[in-house]
């Protein structure tokens, strides 16, 4: 009786001692626990109210890009994402190809800063398609006072880039006449009032024109005016929005995008480069070319080619200010002209370039010492 009594303890002693040390498996199966512990972090949402804030934030920065005169690099000045946006593409460099190669696909998308680019991409293509076929309709239509509201947002764009030169000596001043110079004879070029539509042409708008988008202040639209290609790629995208899509459209599309892509990936480590070593020379430069791109974009021109019914092979040249009609039209071009500028200007008074500019610069010395 006594050694039963003291077996049943030692058994009992036994079972609450494995109860100690193991949890207990009930006999129904255990729900799924949805919680999670701190050291254990939850996979990001996919979009994220992040993402569909540079969604938003692209399609601003890409109805800019439409518009001559408005800068995107400007509008992302001013969203506060320009430094984040330099160094994603400066960073499509040989590292970048080689953590692909080496299939480190993870690597390369943070290096890139992939999570951001690609919202940010799809809202600037959404703000272009969305934008883009006004711009052409108010060309066709109202092309005079376009043109007046184009030339009052780029009048002011020089201002602004001015205002980016840190001091005005006698090397910027002598690069402002220089870039004056030199634009004055490059739009006078025969070659720009009827451009060639070879491929290898749309390419190199493209690849130029990208460029513009980097620099806060420059519009890229505008050097597709100089280009002579506006009107024909803002049609494209016209078409595309009423589905009338052809293999020719899409071969200049393509083609296009194509330029874009080699330009940013080429010339972002060399814009860096100059602005750091050479900002207020570059900016002089830029300012220089833009005040003697104006003629381009003068408000007041006259159809030289009525019997062309194609507008985009039209030929238009420029009145004289002693030919100038005063009359009620005159007063209401002049007066887009005045409220495009001031609209430019109180948009400049939302964000900071030139600190922004100091940034940028100031980062890439930074990757030279590392």
């Amino acid at each position: 009786m006594i050694a039963s009594s003291l077996l049943c303890q030692r058994d009992s002693s036994d079972y609450f001692s494995q109860l100690q040390t193991k949890p207990l498996t009930p006999p129904f199966p255990k729900k799924r626990m949805t919680l999670m512990t701190e050291d254990e972090p939850q996979s990001p949402r996919i979009p994220s109210p992040a993402d569909l804030a540079q969604i938003g934030r692209g399609v601003l920065m890409g109805g800019a890009d439409v518009i001559p005169g408005v800068s995107g690099g400007t509008v992302a000045l001013i969203l506060g994402i320009y430094e984040r946006l330099i160094a994603a593409i400066s960073h499509l460099d040989p590292t970048f190809l080689s953590l692909v190669a080496q299939r480190k696909i993870s690597d390369a998308s943070q290096r890139i800063d992939l999570r951001f680019l690609v919202p940010l991409g799809v809202g600037i293509l959404v703000g272009i398609v969305a934008l883009g076929s006004v711009m052409h309709t108010l060309l066709e239509d109202y092309r005079q006072y376009t043109m007046a509201a184009f030339f009052g947002m780029i009048g002011a764009s020089c201002y602004l880039v001015a205002k980016l030169v840190g001091r005005w000596r006698s090397q910027e001043i002598g690069l402002l006449i220089a870039g004056v110079a030199f634009a004055v004879w490059l739009v006078s070029q025969p070659v720009f009032a009827d451009p060639p539509d070879a491929l290898w042409y749309i390419f190199l708008c493209g690849a130029v024109a990208i460029c513009a988008m980097i620099l806060p202040g420059i519009s890229g639209a505008f050097i597709l005016m100089i280009l002579g290609k506006y009107y024909e790629i803002t049609g494209i995208i016209k078409e595309v929005l009423k589905l009338k899509i052809s293999l020719e459209s899409m071969t200049l599309v393509v083609t296009f995008a194509c330029g874009c892509l080699v330009g940013l990936i080429s010339f972002a480590k060399f814009l860096r480069w100059l602005l750091a070593k050479y900002a207020s020379q570059t900016m002089a430069v830029l300012c220089g070319f833009m005040i003697g791109s104006l003629c381009k974009i003068w408000p007041f021109q006259i159809d030289t080619t009525p019997e062309i019914e194609e507008f985009k092979h039209k030929v238009f040249k420029i009145i004289a200010l002693s030919e100038i009609s005063i009359d009620g039209q005159f007063a209401i071009t002049i007066g887009v002209a005045i409220v495009a500028a001031i609209a430019v200007l109180l948009l400049d008074r939302l964000g900071t370039p030139a600190e922004s500019l100091h940034a940028v610069t100031a980062e890439d010395e930074a990757d030279e010492q590392t």
